[in-house]
């Protein structure tokens, strides 16, 4: 039986052996650590989320793809978050992150929601892969696999053919070598390499390696580590006078073809020289070649990764092999990266990562063939000095060039340059208001120009909230930190002030002002002095408003120059049709606001309206959160009538008599003149800025009962009137059409 053969027939029994050993309730137990781990993932807002979807009894990969990375981007300034797949609920994972990672992970239905929901949301979605795990057509080729029995080759074709599923449905693949972006290349349109390197864990506990290495040449080492729950204790014995240790420190069973391709070489030199011993860790079946050299062969079970710097600083060489595969052509260089932290000369295969990494003779040495391997045995056998003049080259440049601190600006600036656009508007609730849909409608816009848009509130009431056809969203102020950057920033309403003040990573913080908020509050409130110190802020926040009113007062009383977009109205959402007031036929009159509030004078109102002939009147009363009061003569009340239905009301009705005294900018009147319908009112800053007195409305003063009723009988008995304000209305809502002033807002925000 050659070489190649039996190390086929070792794999099969290992493989075998492993599968046996892993029983359900360990297994349980793994993906248990994992949720565990992970089950406060959603409590943080961040810039990249990894989703792991590495099996647990497999913690290699995820370490470097996924811990690893995670610290490269923190040390460069992003922050990230980390969740096992089978935790994934999308609704809520995609609102947590600007952009995502999927390492390895196999298709689900829920996999599926998340990405075409952060698709939805203009979020990048990246599928990370550091093997060709990915088809049948790469995974057919690796021996391990070959091993299986067919039940179990059919449960790992399906893991593969599903990991290969979510990876045509990303933005592209983040891997480990060229090679891999080759392949992977074939599958997604843009493949990124961000190399495999060495954790701020791994250089400290190599530091420590080295201190024990040094000892090794004078003392028996002697280190404890976890088997499990068991604690168990390695002894290296102290190295005799001249010598030679060479190591292979597998990373899985699939590795012992890797090793029948160097074993004669090795068994030629351990024949040639007694003192050469050598060291293998890891799931690997002896050959029967070398069973003759065992007094010399120094075996180790899988360690804590913690501890196998210890292992490899021991040996004088560490050992690469690979055969010449496009699976193996596609492994990274981990295995240099590892021993040249612990001054450990490597000698590997030209090829893949080892052929891009390692400058031969001078930071490792490749090889090509069987005879290469001799050689290159024997030379440095003979020459020690090369041994640690070359493994002091691949420390320096390991050093340098492979940890996660000083390496991950590439992989960082990957993310910044694709993430998009992010812009959060912060609410001091979800309740519906005016003011609130002016600012979602804001946000609408910044979507509409590819913004990933995200409502931060401090009283959610639900966690994502539609409008217009579009669902936001919502994170909770207070129980969700938000340490993700974000390009802009909105606050509207003067509560949400501290929140934007708080938060360094939001780039351009705006203050949407939209009314006098402090003079919503009675005298004595201590509200109104908190309020009123918002538009005295200091800080970086820029100042932007909706109405004239407020650039005035907000730069003659504070000083502060506002930017100013206009508020508009949704035309289409509007139809118009002329009223006319005939004999026997009521007329209509629709009276909105909230009754709790004073300055929005309902009580006043209905004062009038009372006072009216209720055979020729009828009076509706639209308000979304206070009730009638007991004193209100009202023939309809509609409570809380959705946005998209209160056309409707205002079509249904033919005076709208408005007599608040405070607004920053007052849609109703607006929105009645959009349907042809007619405007009695009080002036306010909220409404002066359109309101024309005898042109498209009749205005009143405060107070002035029986002149507002004298309005509403002058706008019923003057058709000359009727025509005028008719057409004048209907030209002033035209010219306010949102459509109109979308570029502005967007302009607005994004201004230098």
């Amino acid at each position: 039986m050659g070489l190649k053969n039996k190390a086929k027939h070792a794999v099969k029994k290992a493989a075998k052996a492993v599968v046996k050993k892993l029983n359900n309730k360990t297994l349980n137990r793994m993906v248990e650590v994992y949720k565990e781990r992970n089950r406060n993932y959603d409590k943080v807002v961040v810039d990249v989320c990894f989703i792991n979807g590495c099996d647990a009894m497999v913690p290699h990969p995820p370490r470097y793809r996924v811990t690893h990375q995670r610290q490269q981007l923190e040390a460069n300034g992003l922050t990230t978050s980390e969740i096992f797949y089978t935790n994934v609920v999308a609704n809520d994972v995609v609102v947590n992150a600007s952009c995502f990672v999927i390492f390895r992970c196999p298709y689900t239905p829920e996999i599926y929601k998340l990405i075409t929901l952060a698709h939805a949301l203009h979020k990048k979605v990246y599928f990370d892969i550091d093997d060709l795990v990915i088809d049948t057509v790469y995974t057919d080729l690796i021996p391990y696999v070959q091993g299986l029995s067919p039940a179990e080759k059919k449960v790992y074709d399906d893991g593969v053919i599903r990991m290969g599923k979510t990876l045509k449905l990303c933005d592209g693949a983040i891997t480990t070598t060229k090679a891999l972006a080759d392949e992977l290349s074939k599958y997604v349109p843009e493949v990124f390499i961000n190399r495999n390197t060495a954790s701020e864990e791994m250089y400290r506990d190599s530091c420590a390696a080295l201190v024990l290495k040094e000892k090794n040449f004078s003392e028996d080492v002697t280190f404890t580590y976890m088997a499990g729950k068991k604690k168990k204790s390695v002894t290296i014995k102290k190295r005799t006078e001249g010598e030679f240790r060479i190591g292979y420190f597998s990373g899985s069973i699939t590795h012992n073809a890797d090793v029948a391709l160097i074993l004669p070489s090795i068994i030629s030199f351990m024949k040639a020289h007694e003192n050469v011993y050598l060291y293998l860790v890891g799931e690997l079946t002896l050959p029967e070649e070398i069973l003759p050299f065992k007094d010399r062969v120094v075996t180790f079970p899988f360690l804590d990764w913690h501890k196998l710097p210890i292992l490899i600083s021991m040996v004088d060489v560490n050992l690469a092999p690979l055969e010449d595969t496009i699976f193996n052509n596609a492994k990274s260089e981990n295995k240099w990266v590892e021993a040249a932290l612990v001054n450990t000369v490597t000698v590997a295969s030209n090829v893949g990562a080892f052929a891009e990494m390692v400058e031969d003779k001078k930071t490792g040495f490749l090889c090509d063939s069987a005879e290469d391997w001799s050689d290159t045995f024997e030379m440095l056998y003979q020459d020690r000095e090369l041994c640690k003049r070359t493994a002091k080259e691949a420390n320096s440049y390991v050093k340098e060039h492979c940890l996660t601190i000083y390496s991950g600006n590439k992989l960082a600036d990957f993310f910044r340059e694709r993430k998009g656009k992010t812009a959060a508007l912060i609410l001091p609730s979800t309740e519906i208001s005016g003011g609130i849909m002016v600012a979602l409608r804001h946000l609408k816009y910044l979507f509409e120009e590819g913004y990933q848009t995200t409502i931060i509130a401090s009283n959610p009431t639900l966690s994502w909230m539609m409008f217009e056809g579009e669902d936001f969203p919502v994170i909770y102020m207070e129980g969700v930190p938000v340490t993700a950057h974000f390009d802009i920033a909105i606050g509207t309403m003067w509560t949400t002030v501290d929140y934007l003040n708080a938060h360094p990573r939001f780039e351009k913080k705006f203050y949407l002002v939209q009314n006098f908020e402090t003079d919503f509050y009675e005298a004595g409130n201590p509200l109104r002095p908190l309020a009123n110190k918002t538009y005295s802020n200091d800080t970086d926040i820029i100042f932007a408003t909706i109405s004239k009113w407020c650039k005035g007062w907000l730069f003659e009383k504070y000083h502060k120059d506002a930017l100013f977009v206009p508020n508009g109205i949704e035309m289409r959402n509007f139809t118009e049709h002329q009223r006319t007031f005939e004999d026997g036929k009521k007329v209509r009159i629709l009276i909105e606001g909230d009754s709790a509030v004073s300055y929005k004078g309902v009580d006043e109102s209905f004062k009038i309206t009372n006072s009216l002939d209720r055979d020729k009147y009828e009076i509706w009363y639209m308000s979304y959160n206070a009730a009638p009061k007991e004193w209100y003569h009202v023939d309809k009340f509609l409570h809380r009538v959705p946005y998209d239905k209160v056309s409707e009301v205002y079509n249904s009705c033919d005076i709208l008599l408005k007599s608040s005294t405070l607004e920053s900018f007052s849609y109703p009147p607006l929105e009645m003149m959009a349907t042809g319908g007619f405007v009695v009112l009080v002036q306010n800053g909220g409404n002066s800025e359109y309101i024309r007195d005898h042109e498209n409305c009749l205005a009143y003063q405060t107070g002035d009962f029986s002149g507002a009723v004298k309005c509403i009988e002058e706008i019923i008995s003057d058709k000359s009137l009727q025509e005028k304000f008719y057409a004048n209305g209907l030209s002033l809502a035209h010219s306010r059409d949102w459509k109109l002033i979308k570029n502005e807002i967007i302009s607005l925000y994004e201004r230098n």
